[in-house]
């Protein structure tokens, strides 16, 4: 049996040869953005047991949650703040307008089902920004939720007062 001695760039061209190339690879095609005939892109936010329904067109920044402005849905500017957090993140700041419609939950948890449907809702619109906004953690389900109550306790883990009488 002979053998060869190859360099290092024999078998870099053997190795391509062999291996077909992978899906998402850099001669794939681009995403194309996914929107509707009204030029808006569409995404469901969650968050605890809130659920949002979003959709995310160009315009002025302008947000409205259940018909309502967003100052005066979300009080807080502590939540508000949190909503507006993909748009910073990927320095889109009053270059969309948000319609959306939350329902369940308390108002933090709607806060985060809406910056969660906010920036799915970006990825469809422009996908070149899911890169930014998943290294900000905006596209990751927030999985924690509400221990349930046991039975012979008094909350989910909370036992009652021992008394010895």
């Amino acid at each position: 049996m002979a053998e060869q001695t190859r360099t290092l760039d024999d078998l870099k061209t053997l190795a391509s040869a062999v291996t077909p190339t992978a899906p998402g690879a850099a001669d794939a095609e681009p995403r194309t953005p996914k929107v509707d005939a009204q030029g808006r892109s569409y995404a469901t936010g969650k968050r605890k047991n809130a659920i949002a329904r979003v959709w995310v067109k160009p315009g002025v920044g302008r947000i409205t949650v259940n018909d309502r402005d967003l100052e005066t849905y979300f009080a807080r500017p502590v939540l508000r703040m949190l909503i507006r957090q993909p748009f910073e993140a990927a320095n889109r700041k009053d270059q969309f307008d948000v319609v959306c419609t939350v329902s369940g939950g308390g108002l933090s948890g709607q806060a985060g089902a809406v910056r969660h449907g906010i920036s799915k809702a970006l990825t469809l619109f422009e996908p070149d920004l899911r890169g930014v906004l998943k290294r900000g953690g905006f596209l990751t389900r927030d999985s924690r939720v509400v221990e349930r109550k046991k039975y012979g306790k008094a909350k989910a883990r909370r036992s009652f007062q021992f008394s010895k009488r």
